[in-house]
């Protein structure tokens, strides 16, 4: 059993609005295990990859995918927000099958979240990877000295220098103003099902307390936090790997509800 090595390609939208989204299908038993990767990360990560391999060698289901402007898919990354990544994930959500397991890394994890909220049938369980609901306000914003936001708000784009990215991430007026519309942590969050978050507490990009707040947060479901105490944003060491892999077998294997 391999996954397949040139992506598949839905589309997702209409009229000027269409854009082709890539993904990659492993065949399998349910239920379905779908990652949502990260801002400006692809379904070729490591993370990702692994899940791949452990679906393969397990015979599991597996689906991941790139946002439009991300990885394979079409569309420009200045025309992403919040709103278009999380319309595009209940797209390809919509072809897992009942019940998915929702992987979610980063960024991924607020499109989780939001896919949850909208989803006819709740996800079977959740591994969210260093999650950032609410990142574009509470981590972007919020601190961006007043010259970036005047920048922001009177050309429209701001190039925010990156660890990860030698041109920077282009950060809009639009993906500001579309997050805002996207806030979660402003109240209860519901997700449906039981949610497993693994955190780095030397995460640079995501304080630890941020995924707190969310766990906080979800109150009317199951919530297990691990603190990974010399872990990055990343969480892509082997012991990280493991442990992911580790999480998401378990919360697969659940019996349903």
């Amino acid at each position: 059993m391999t996954s397949p090595p040139d992506p598949q390609f839905l589309t997702i939208g209409s009229g000027a609005t269409a854009r082709r989204i890539a993904y990659r299908r492993v065949e399998g038993r349910g239920p379905t295990i779908v990652w949502l990767g990260g801002f400006k990360s692809d379904m070729k990560g490591t993370k990702a990859e692994a899940l791949s391999e452990f679906a393969m060698r397990t015979g599991r289901s597996f689906l991941r995918f790139d946002y439009s402007g991300h990885g394979e898919s079409e569309g420009a990354f200045e025309e992403g927000t919040i709103s278009r990544w999380a319309e595009e994930a209940l797209a390809m959500i919509a072809t897992a099958g009942e019940a998915p397991v929702l992987v979610g890394s980063s960024m991924g994890g607020w499109v989780s979240l939001l896919a949850a909220r909208a989803m006819p049938a709740k996800p079977h369980g959740m591994v969210l990877i260093a999650p950032a609901p609410d990142f574009t306000e509470a981590l972007m914003w919020a601190n961006f000295p007043d010259a970036v936001k005047q920048e922001i708000e009177t050309t429209g784009r701001w190039v925010r220098p990156s660890a990860y990215d030698e041109g920077g991430y282009p950060i809009t007026r639009a993906l500001i103003e579309d997050g805002r519309r996207n806030l979660v942590l402003d109240g209860l969050v519901e997700t449906g099902c039981p949610v497993h978050i693994l955190q780095g507490m030397l995460d640079p990009d995501v304080p630890w307390q941020h995924a707190m707040r969310l766990a906080e947060t979800i109150a009317r479901d199951d919530v297990v936090v691990t603190l990974i105490k010399d872990g990055d944003h990343r969480l892509s060491r082997d012991e990280d790997i493991a442990r992911l892999i580790e999480a998401v077998a378990q919360m697969a294997d659940r019996p349903a509800p």
